[in-house]
């Protein structure tokens, strides 16, 4: 099942806007297509809002 973006805050508080937390769902939803690895989906898309908010 495909994560949405109000998954985002149970697996990062950085997601903390809804531009974050879509961000975090299209990442994870892509990598778990291309891997099939929801831990490793989870991870990509928790480093990927990371980098973002820190940009902000």
């Amino acid at each position: 099942m495909p994560w949405t973006p109000d998954d985002a805050e149970r697996h990062t508080h950085k997601a903390t806007t809804k531009q974050l937390q879509a961000l975090w769902a299209k990442v994870a939803n892509d990598c778990l297509e291309r891997t099939g690895d929801e831990g490793r989906a989870v991870r990509e898309a928790n480093a990927v809002v990371a980098r973002n908010s820190d940009a902000d």
